[in-house]
């Protein structure tokens, strides 16, 4: 997704302009338009004419509408977006009131209003259009004097940055000049991963190169980082991955993919991650039931006490039709994030995953310690429940 404009007020009401560059940018539309925001997009329309013999002829006119959203209709097969409603600014050939559906279509813009723009839809925005949210892995392929840094995701993959510099041939009885040119080439690429990499998201770092060029790189970046006391490269020396490449071009990475270890490190994506923390949750449920609560009610009074350590809440909730209930899971995602640091899993419905987090009410959570219920239905610490016991 393309983000040409924000405007954003200190109230939170506001609109953002985007671009759908791909299919996965339309279902992020999807979760972003909801009842009552305006929409305005390029669109066409049927218009009748009658001629001075009284004959009638239909033809169809390019127009530019914005309507109040109505209705959403997502067409997962086809990936397509159509959003009902009615027309809210005059314009040729249509009046004000008259309903009115959008299609969304690749590469075509439209502006997205809202009365407020709340944590999750800004959210929602930024890994839309942040691709280093989207990368499941991040590639450089090199050879000496030329790297080339990478981001992949399920869809494409985007050069972030292109390093080339001359470095000094080896001359006879001495190496000096050589060797600073390939320092300063290293330490280009080790500030390009810095800048480019997110270690928080990617599974993968991949480095490709023919000869010995990946292992000396690697082993100068452990080294500065070593020196720096680099916590974020030393702590996701396990995400680096040396591969054999033909070369240091981008062409390199199709020879990557093919790569059996490199295909096993990439099933580890936002859809696998997912899985596992609903596969802990039902654990957590069978062993220590008094650690693991779902529905609004429950995980609210879980936030109340501080004790969320993973909330799991499904992307359905914040599409409710009802702006109340948005707002309420919204509330419990911010208490969560205050009260406890909670790490927050927004479920996708189009994974199995969201689909059984959907069967438990949509929203669940991991404690960091046991709550109870008393016959009050009020929670406590389960520690100070077995003190009163005593």
């Amino acid at each position: 997704m393309k983000l040409v404009s924000k405007h954003i007020e200190k109230d939170q009401s506001g609109s953002v302009r985007l671009v759908p560059e791909e299919s996965e940018d339309i279902w992020h539309a999807y979760n972003l338009i909801q009842k009552g925001d305006q929409l305005t997009a390029a669109t066409s329309r049927g218009v009748k004419s009658e001629s001075s013999t009284g004959s009638v002829t239909t033809s169809r006119v390019q127009l530019r509408l914005t309507i109040s959203v109505e209705d959403v209709f997502f067409d997962s097969y086809a990936c397509a977006l159509r959003i009902n409603g009615r027309i809210v600014t005059e314009a040729r050939y249509v009046s004000v009131g008259q309903y009115h559906t959008l299609d969304l279509e690749l590469n075509q813009p439209f502006t997205l209003s809202k009365p407020e723009w709340d944590l999750i839809s800004l959210q929602r925005v930024r890994d839309a259009c942040d691709i280093t949210c989207q990368a499941d892995a991040a590639a450089v392929t090199m050879h000496e004097g030329l790297a080339v840094v990478c981001l992949m995701t399920q869809h494409m993959t985007v050069v972030r940055q292109r390093i080339e510099m001359p470095i000094p041939r080896k001359s006879r009885g001495s190496t000096t000049n050589y060797d600073k040119g390939v320092q300063r080439f290293y330490e280009q690429i080790y500030q390009a991963i810095k800048r480019h990499v997110n270690f928080g998201v990617v599974k993968a770092v991949i480095l490709g190169s023919p000869g010995f060029v990946r292992d000396q790189f690697f082993d100068y970046m452990m080294a500065q980082a070593a020196k720096a006391e680099d916590r974020e490269i030393i702590e996701n020396r396990a995400k680096f991955v040396l591969v054999h490449t033909s070369s240091g071009h981008k062409g390199a990475l199709e020879e990557v993919m093919r790569d059996p270890q490199i295909t096993a490190r990439l099933l580890n994506t936002k859809s696998a991650q997912e899985a596992r923390t609903i596969d802990s949750f039902y654990q957590m449920l069978n062993n220590n039931p008094d650690r693991a609560f779902y529905g609004y009610a429950d995980v609210a009074k879980a936030a109340e006490n501080a004790a969320i350590g993973t909330l799991l809440v499904t992307d359905e909730l914040f599409r409710a039709a009802d702006i109340p209930t948005r707002k309420k899971y919204i509330r419990l995602v911010e208490d969560a994030k205050a009260s406890s640091n909670a790490e927050v899993l927004i479920f996708s419905s189009m994974h199995v995953s969201g689909e059984r987090l959907n069967q438990l009410t949509g929203v669940a959570a991991i404690l960091n310690f046991p709550l109870v219920i008393d016959s009050d239905a009020e929670y406590s610490d389960a520690e100070d429940a077995k003190a009163g016991e005593q």
